[in-house]
């Protein structure tokens, strides 16, 4: 296993690569999102209106908050070992608490550039905080309480698809907020909206799982058992994906389509429900996130040293690129002619509707904007590696 031997770190670079590279694919999501001109208006992973490349450029970037949170969890355990067990909870719930307030404050007005702040969005960095306090009391009791609670809630929160949801609002709400949601708006005075996107628990149920698999990356534990660990579990995910995905009964909200089209039923049957992840969602991207988590850990060239700078500052990275694209895109909107009565839109400030690009000038902006960010990240890392604060260890 190759460790970084940083002065105030001992990061493992099979976990930092593979967070760095999601995190570098999250970017091409997001710069879809603000610079393609059928963002607004089309679905990417629609079989009847999408393209091969659109709907990969769509699909591909599925496998990042999955991993993401995973590797939170994974993360979450490794940095546990060196607290007590009430320190460990008590810096989870903290951190939980902090990221909630970041994804408020920081993160939707990255995303929508509306300072008055009339639509809250309530992705992914706010379902990783409310799953660290879910972990930070859920640890106090064992480790065995995490791992088989986020497995519970990994392969049982699709029952919830086979149920029906309260017509009460306020159970109704509920619900969907912890396990169903997708465009949940919760209306506040004045004009204000709260979106949340990600329903808390599966996510939390994925941070768990991570948690559990931690102990595999203790220091004591062996390397080859943990290598034949990942490459079997990952082997038999990506195995219960696709067995649930030909039976098509379970796992997934809406069942599988057929077509009359060898191509649109192979882009459905890869189509499964991110919001909230289902069972098969979580089985398609986690097993080879494990798979790759075990074929990596004796890698070290170029691309896993830049991928690995990234992976080591995910939190400075996913902050400052919002800013960044969102920067462009002002940049953008008044060079090609767009006018001040344009500036206000819903959910992207300066993102009109009709306003975009083809696909090679999204992928041009988010080569552009991910190398840009390689110096401020490697700087961020070498810095947290030699300073003490007691803030780096929340960002």
């Amino acid at each position: 296993m190759i460790i970084d031997k940083s002065p105030l770190s001992k990061r493992i670079l099979s976990i930092d690569i593979l967070r760095g590279l999601v995190m570098i694919i999250m970017a091409l999501d997001h710069t879809r999102d603000f610079f393609h001109i059928g963002a607004m208006t089309g679905d990417p992973l629609d079989p009847e209106t999408t393209t091969g490349v659109l709907f990969f450029t769509r699909w591909i970037t599925h496998f990042c908050a999955p991993t993401f949170v995973f590797l939170s969890g994974l993360s979450a355990y490794l940095s546990a070992q060196s607290k007590t067990r009430a320190a460990a909870s008590a810096f989870l719930l903290k951190r939980g608490l902090w990221l909630v307030a970041v994804e408020i404050i920081i993160i939707s007005l990255g995303l929508t550039f509306n300072p008055f702040y009339n639509l809250i969005i309530l992705q992914v960095i706010w379902a990783i905080g409310c799953s660290m306090i879910f972990l930070a009391l859920a640890s106090r009791i064992s480790y065995k309480t995490v791992l088989v609670t986020g497995l519970i809630l990994v392969f049982g929160h699709n029952v919830f698809n086979l149920l029906h949801i309260p017509t009460d609002a306020t159970t109704g709400m509920l619900l969907k907020v912890f396990f169903t949601s997708f465009g949940t708006v919760i209306p506040l005075p004045n004009n204000h909206l709260i979106g949340v996107f990600y329903a808390i628990l599966p996510w939390t149920g994925v941070m768990f799982v991570g948690y559990g698999v931690g102990a595999w990356y203790n220091k004591n534990y062996d390397r080859e058992k943990r290598r034949r660990n990942l490459l079997i579990v990952g082997s038999l995910t990506v195995f219960l994906f696709l067995f649930l995905r030909f039976i098509n009964i379970y796992g997934d909200p809406v069942p599988r389509k057929e077509h009359y089209d060898f191509f649109k039923n192979l882009l459905t049957f890869f189509n499964v429900s991110k919001y909230p992840p289902s069972l098969q969602y979580i089985s398609m991207t986690l097993g080879p996130a494990m798979l790759f988590l075990a074929f990596t850990e004796n890698i070290n060239n170029w691309f896993t040293r830049i991928s690995s700078v990234y992976g080591a500052v995910p939190f400075f990275y996913y902050v400052i690129h919002f800013y960044l694209l969102h920067t462009i895109l002002v940049v953008v909107f008044i060079a090609t002619g767009y006018t001040s009565n344009q500036i206000v839109q819903i959910p992207f400030w300066f993102r009109p509707t009709d306003f975009g690009f083809n696909l090679t000038i999204v992928y041009l902006i988010w080569l552009a904007v991910v190398a840009s960010l390689y110096l401020p990240c490697r700087w961020f890392k070498k810095y947290k590696e030699t300073h003490k604060q007691w803030w780096l260890s929340y960002v």
